[in-house]
């Protein structure tokens, strides 16, 4: 505990330095916002390549309606949702966890499983560098053909015997292709890595031997030993350990067992979380943008949740406020010029273009393509094709010929030679449905800022104007 309390006075004393240097720009609802906090986010989000530049003042009704969010979620507990513990911590361990360990912890692991797998291979007979010549048999061949196989193996193994070339005979007449381009050679052979039959005859050969033909799941084999080698020093495999350790996340038990030897060295003070907590504090000390860049994340994630559930979600399900809002703003959505409510279709049978209309009429337009595909696309056979939508003129070509009259190329469908359409020519919206993107968006923009409203009324907000005037200017 002793050293718990040696790091927690050397944190505090880094902070209170860094604090004479980084004065409050302002508070809200009674807590602090450092300048260098405020000059992150304005610098991101005003940097080169936004369209929409704010200067500093500008800006700041925009961080505070940001930063009122995220405490009206802190004191929703949105942070203490099991769903944000996770997802926020996923995020903090992948920039914390990596600088648990270095190099040299890296390096000792390498140095370890090359330790583990020498002795692994020099416990079981070594490396055999090896060649193979496979005569390739299916495991349901007939007698016959197996017969066959077995008197081609036993004369390319006379041949070989009398001073036949084995390489040149495992390129013309092997059946394992890996091999045979390089003369049969097959890469270095430890214990467990081949089918028995294959290994039990290579490790009982000799340096320099070759094999009678060996029968295997895969055909017969007939096969050199060329030498039994021990593992390769560690120098000259270091880096393919190293890549080893990269590639099957090794790493990352690597970070676990450090981890863990940290916690029991503290006898029980401090847990693997409590220890990243710990590095998190110490890294952000030492890289304040490294802090912002946490604090905007973890922010983020609230200002999320909290908007959905102020903002977008209530908004897209109040079907009652969505109409009101319509109603009462229905000029506001008013075309600029007319549009078709309705279909563009294509039939194959004349017969179709009126049973579609029938299959419409009276129900709701939202339900026209649900109930035109069950009725004539619901099996393997498409009777008709069917574009749907809210048509202005220049949309769609059939529609601009049948309905908005106009001197266009309308190409018909090969398989669906007859055209029709069938709707409503409209001036004006005449339901909200009509425009509900629209309303939906204004909506919520609306609901936003009545939102805002009630924030601003309820926090207290204090922007130190002196402070303000030095961002970016210190």
């Amino acid at each position: 505990m002793r050293a718990k309390a040696i790091f927690t006075a050397i944190l505090l004393s880094s902070t209170m330095a860094f604090a004479q240097n980084d004065p409050t720009v302002m508070t809200i609802n009674g807590k602090p916002v450092t300048r260098s906090e405020f000059e992150y986010s304005y610098n991101k989000n005003n940097a080169e390549g936004v369209i929409d530049k704010k200067s500093v003042d500008e800006y700041v009704d925009l961080f505070v309606n940001y930063k009122l969010k995220v405490q009206a979620a802190m004191d929703a507990r949105l942070d203490t949702l099991t769903s944000f513990k996770q997802e926020f911590l996923t995020y903090r361990d992948q920039q914390i966890r990596p600088a648990m360990i270095d190099d040299s912890d890296v390096e000792a692991e390498a140095r370890k499983i090359y330790k583990e797998t020498k002795q692994r291979i020099d416990g079981s007979g070594g490396l055999m560098r090896c060649s193979h010549i496979l005569l390739a048999l299916n495991q349901k061949a007939s007698s016959a053909e197996q017969e066959a196989v077995k008197n081609r193996a036993d004369s390319l193994y006379n041949v070989i015997k009398k001073g036949g070339d084995f390489a040149e005979l495992a390129r013309k007449f092997s059946g394992d292709p890996g091999s045979a381009k390089n003369g049969g050679e097959l890469p270095l052979i430890s214990k467990g890595q081949t089918v028995p039959e294959f290994e039990n005859t290579l490790f009982a050969m000799k340096a320099g031997e070759i094999s009678r033909p060996v029968l295997s799941p895969f055909g017969y084999h007939i096969i050199k030993l060329t030498a039994k080698e021990s593992l390769q020093p560690y120098d000259s495999l270091k880096a393919d350990i190293h890549q080893f350790i990269e590639v099957r996340g090794i790493r990352e038990q690597i970070i676990d067992q450090k981890l863990q030897e940290l916690s029991a060295a503290s006898e029980g003070g401090l847990t693997p979380e409590q220890l990243l907590e710990q590095k998190l504090a110490e890294l952000e000390a030492k890289d304040p943008d490294l802090k912002n860049l946490v604090r905007e994340y973890h922010d983020g994630l609230l200002l999320f949740e909290i908007s959905n559930r102020a903002v977008w979600e209530k908004a897209s399900k109040d079907e009652a406020g969505l109409q009101a809002y319509f109603k009462k703003n229905k000029k506001k959505y008013a075309w600029a010029e007319p549009r078709f409510k309705g279909i563009a279709y294509h039939v194959k049978d004349q017969a179709d273009v009126k049973a579609v209309k029938d299959c419409v009429k009276g129900i709701p337009f939202a339900e026209w393509s649900d109930k035109l595909r069950k009725t004539f696309n619901n099996d393997s056979i498409i009777r008709i094709r069917v574009e749907k939508g809210i048509f202005k003129a220049g949309d769609n070509a059939l529609v601009d010929k049948e309905v908005f009259k106009k001197n266009v190329e309308q190409k018909t469908l090969k398989d669906y030679p007859i055209d029709a359409v069938f709707g409503k020519f409209l001036k004006a919206p005449q339901e909200m449905d009509d425009v509900r993107g629209l309303v939906t968006s204004d909506y919520q923009e609306a609901l936003e800022k009545e939102w805002v409203g009630e924030l601003r009324k309820k926090y207290n907000v204090v922007v130190n104007r002196e402070v303000l005037a030095t961002v970016n200017k210190h």
